[in-house]
């Protein structure tokens, strides 16, 4: 059985997780910014541009964690 680098990435799913996509969408449609996202075992990292932002977010995590779907524990960082 040949498992070639091709034949691997074509049956990789590189689709974002659902949670991933409503982080996302939750910060651009509340705030009008963009935020990256890490998906660990047991927590969630948000990363955005500014403290104001990460205080305001901290201020709605539950709303976030429930457009999320998600029990995970969400951690947010400011590059």
């Amino acid at each position: 059985m040949s498992n070639s680098l091709a034949d691997l990435l074509a049956r990789k799913d590189f689709d974002e997780p659902a949670e991933m996509q409503a982080i996302k969408s939750f910060v651009r449609k509340k705030f009008d910014e963009d935020c990256e996202v890490l998906l660990r075992e047991r927590d969630i990292v948000v990363t955005v541009a500014s403290s104001s932002l990460a205080n305001a977010l901290r201020l709605k995590i539950t709303e976030l964690r429930q457009a999320a779907k998600t029990k995970k524990r969400i951690v947010l960082r400011i590059r």
